[in-house]
């Protein structure tokens, strides 16, 4: 019944969603939804706290997973493909929870905005394990480019379909635009003060009349 609750929710949003549509998908009788759920709020909010909490649950595994000594930036890009593939093909519940995390009311998202922060906190790591070891561009805010990383990826859940594309090149391309956008210095021109600096000043050096005018004085 969840796993029928998840899909119709992925599918059809907060507002689309009816119990009715999860008895048929599910392929039980509407009322019997009531005997584990007093409403259909509930059997949302569960299907929601779900979804982040397996995504946290899976990304946990998943680092835990990796040898001993794994550089920071590789973690990062593990992580990206973990998020993806665990959004985009392996959970109903994270497709929803990701779609819906902005539909469904405040009384209803407490336990998943708890379950959200957790899960920010291992990118949050992840992110500082990163600066720490001097793989991230010391240009770029730290904070503001994990939100946008998260927010690229999380924005999938909207608009992918397999006609756009397979998962393997989804998860490729956003590891080569984290990497890059995480790692590429920014190449910035001199300030103009230095720029001045480098050039002798036009008093120092006449030329044209001045210089011919000088040059006239002397072999008098």
């Amino acid at each position: 019944m969840l796993d029928a609750a998840a899909r119709v929710l992925s599918v059809k949003g907060f507002a689309g969603t009816r119990l009715t549509d999860v008895a048929d998908y599910a392929e039980i009788q509407a009322p019997a939804i009531y005997y584990y759920f007093p409403s259909r709020e509930d059997l949302i909010e569960e299907v929601m706290y779900c979804g982040i909490h397996d995504m946290r649950t899976h990304l946990r595994t998943t680092l835990d997973a990796l040898p001993a000594g794994t550089a920071p930036l590789d973690r990062i890009m593990v992580a990206v493909e973990a998020h993806l593939r665990h959004a985009l093909e392996l959970s109903d519940y994270t497709t929803a929870s990701i779609r819906n995390s902005g539909q469904i009311p405040t009384r209803l998202s407490k336990r998943q905005k708890k379950e959200e922060a957790a899960y920010g906190r291992i990118w949050q790591g992840l992110f500082a394990d990163a600066v720490a070891e001097g793989e991230v561009n010391p240009e770029l805010d730290p904070q503001l480019a994990r939100f946008l990383v998260m927010g690229a990826m999380n924005w999938t859940a909207e608009w992918w379909d397999p006609r756009r594309g397979s998962v393997d090149a989804i998860v490729a391309n956003a590891q080569l635009l984290v990497r890059s956008g995480l790692t590429s210095a920014t190449k910035t021109s001199a300030p103009a003060t230095q720029r001045s600096a480098k050039r002798a000043p036009t008093s120092a050096r006449p030329t044209g009349a001045r210089a011919r005018s000088s040059a006239r004085r002397r072999s008098e």
